[in-house]
């Protein structure tokens, strides 16, 4: 490395070091009301259908994704 580098990057990360930086404003508390074994039931389900059931789809289907010859 140069001796340059570190100058230039200060230079570089300087203006952006003076920007404020909103914080966030995160605060944990106990749940209002306890989940039920509905609401459980219906959060697994839609899990297992946007994301294993594609998923699966594609891995059970390989041949139709490879490429085909030409005659």
């Amino acid at each position: 490395m140069s001796v340059l580098t570190p100058l230039l990057l200060r230079a570089l990360t300087g203006p952006a070091r003076r920007l404020p930086m909103p914080r966030a404003q995160i605060h944990s508390k106990p749940l209002r009301e306890q989940l039920g074994t509905m609401d459980i039931a219906i959060g697994l389900t839609s899990c297992f259908l946007c994301f294993l059931l594609p998923s699966g789809w594609v891995l059970s289907h390989p041949q139709n994704y490879k490429k085909r010859e030409r005659q």
